[in-house]
This record gives C-alpha cells, sequence and structure tokens, in this order.
C-alpha cells in the first residue's frame, strides 16, 4: 500500500467528511478544503466526525486509489489542525498512536565487557 508515498506530499483534512462520499466527492474536498488539485499525486486523509474511520485518497499514473480503514474498537487519535504531514506520522495515525503526544522511548543498552 502506498508504495512511493515517502517520497509524496501527504495532506490532512481536520475537518471531518462524511464517509459515504467516493473519489468524486473526496476529490471535491481536497479542492475546497486544502485548495490542492487531487490529481498530483500527493496523499490526502480524511476522517469522520467520530474518529473511527478513514480514507486515504491518491492519484496514480490514470486513475485515483482509494484506501478505507475501519476502526473495531477505540478512536483514531486525530489531529486538531490540517495540513502537511510526514509519512511516518500517517503510519502512526493508521495505528490509532496519539500524534498530540509524541514520545520517544528510551532503550538501555548495557555494554558488555
Amino acid at each position: 500500500m502506498l508504495i512511493g508515498a515517502h517520497t509524496v506530499g501527504i495532506w490532512l483534512v481536520a475537518e471531518a467528511v462524511d464517509m459515504r462520499k467516493s473519489i468524486d466527492g473526496l476529490a471535491q474536498a481536497v479542492v475546497d478544503s486544502l485548495d490542492r488539485q487531487p490529481v498530483t499525486g500527493e496523499v490526502f486523509v480524511f476522517g469522520n466526525r467520530a474518529h473511527s474511520k478513514i480514507k486515504l485518497l491518491w492519484y496514480e499514473k490514470n486513475g485515483f486509489w482509494l484506501a478505507y480503514k475501519r476502526l473495531e474498537g477505540g478512536k483514531f487519535r486525530w489531529p486538531d489542525v490540517g495540513g502537511r504531514i510526514e509519512f511516518t506520522q500517517l503510519m502512526l495515525l493508521l495505528e490509532g498512536i496519539d500524534l498530540h503526544v509524541p514520545r520517544l522511548r528510551r532503550v538501555e543498552v548495557q555494554r558488555v565487557n
């Protein structure tokens, strides 16, 4: 999934989107919300009001891709503001990790003498 996504822009739409929208409706939301063109090859990320569903839209060569993920329990930790995000942030978001509280785990290294 998302081959090459780490090399293109990834844009998060902060406003909740009606998940009944398909490619055409989401492409229009890209223009309305982000003032960007949906055929650039960039990845656009949409969420519903309950933060339980995510759709990704991107254009590749001659057509659109639409990916959809629904959580069976819990919520996606949706950022308050939209805009460009990094590939690693997208992967964390898709795993349900809160982007507001990034935490780097400290690893204790024991020296071997």
